[in-house]
């Protein structure tokens, strides 16, 4: 389960990554002006303001950034969204008729620089800050809406065995930053292209990725030395 997500604004490679995957245009959204640390967390509580800003969906003749309600489950209702009871901020079963529909036609991009990861351990929460040595992608599924909004749901899969100290019951959906596979995953619509379903069977650890254990995700207070983990082959 992911339920924390943070994004480094002055991070320099996140302009490199764009450009890596085809998406150089959208730079200037993610540019900083001065350095800031944004904190994204799921829309419980029914607050549809709790979004992922810059979410990056298909738009005509390329792709676009959004500002996205982190809850999938969500209704127009005028200028906002009523949030669901369904617990929706992460799209786990893509077998479920769910989330079958997102998956075939309404996929996207979140680009961050860490996220956070709870487990009980001895029947205490432990809360892991995981940050990239580089900015990363995790997949997304997400809906628009009449009114113009946006909701959207953060890809997760089975448990990564190198993961499992985290969080024993699922992965975070990390995209390769390759740009024939974001193509595919952006704008391959309407169907599952043969490499991004392969993709979800077997999905990767895709950069080094450095996991302290903080009492706050937001403050990011270690309590102990980091440990290092490098990217699958």
């Amino acid at each position: 389960m992911c339920g924390y997500i943070r994004r480094v604004t002055d991070c320099p490679e996140i302009q490199d990554l764009l450009e890596d995957i085809g998406l150089g245009e959208l730079a200037d959204r993610y540019r900083p002006t001065e350095h800031t640390i944004e904190h994204y967390y799921p829309a419980f509580g029914g607050d549809p303001e709790r979004k992922i800003r810059g979410l990056i969906v298909p738009d005509e003749g390329g792709a676009t950034p959004v500002d996205a309600t982190w809850w999938y489950d969500c209704e127009p209702i005028g200028k906002t969204l009523k949030v669901g009871e369904r617990t929706t901020f992460n799209a786990r079963n893509l077998d479920s008729p769910y989330w079958r529909g997102p998956l075939l036609h309404r996929r996207a991009l979140v680009v961050a620089t860490g996220l956070g990861e709870t487990k009980v351990i001895d029947g205490v929460k432990q809360h892991f800050l995981i940050e990239g040595e580089l900015p990363f992608l995790l997949g997304a599924l997400y809906q628009h809406f009449d009114n113009g909004c946006y909701s959207c749901a953060v890809m997760t899969r089975d448990i990564h065995p190198r993961f499992a100290s985290y969080h024993d019951k699922a992965f975070p959906c990390f995209i390769p930053a390759d740009k024939s596979f974001v193509d595919a995953w952006l704008y391959d619509i309407h169907t599952l292209p043969k490499p991004v379903a392969t993709y979800l069977e077997h999905p990767r650890i895709v950069v080094p990725l450095q996991v302290s254990l903080v009492k706050t995700f937001r403050n990011g207070e270690t309590a102990k030395d980091p440990v290092y983990l490098p990217p699958d082959p």
